[in-house]
């Protein structure tokens, strides 16, 4: 394969299509998210990631489980975790079994701020990607999205 093979080029093509897809929607969502309820699109995700997990005693995960799982840095993911911390929305722990490992957690209050933002998060998801439907480019990506979990 060249450079100017047809096949890299649609490749090409499809991630860039993609990627204006992801964009498109994050920067949606996380505008509706800062203005309804002060939060960042990664912000939401950790507590939701977070209250997932969420099952009584144990629903916590470890600092590197967190970074996977909103796709950051170790040290990002520690900024961020740190500033919900600070507004009483996470708690960190250390492990009761092994002192090294240290744990997060949702709070009470973190919860109710994320059940207040999801139904803004779901509103805003559903208005970008109706909103990128309507572009020629984007519309399969939308349809794969939208069939990734609809019922059967």
């Amino acid at each position: 394969m060249t450079a100017t093979d047809p096949a890299l080029t649609a490749l090409a093509q499809g991630w860039c299509a993609l990627s204006l897809l992801h964009g498109r929607i994050e920067a949606h969502i996380e505008r509706a998210l800062q203005a309804k309820h002060d939060l960042s699109m990664r912000e939401y995700s950790l507590l939701d990631v977070l209250s997932r997990q969420h099952d009584g005693d144990g629903g916590h995960l470890q600092m590197r489980q967190v970074a996977d799982a909103v796709v950051l840095s170790q040290s990002a993911t520690t900024r961020l975790v740190t500033r919900l911390e600070d507004r009483g929305l996470l708690a960190r722990y250390l492990c009761p079994t092994d002192r090294r490992g240290i744990y997060t957690n949702v709070s009470e209050a973190g919860l109710a701020l994320l059940e207040q933002a999801r139904p803004t998060n779901d509103t805003a998801l559903r208005e970008a990607l109706d909103a990128a439907a309507g572009n020629p480019e984007l519309a399969p990506l939308v349809r794969v999205v939208e069939s990734m979990h609809a019922p059967a």
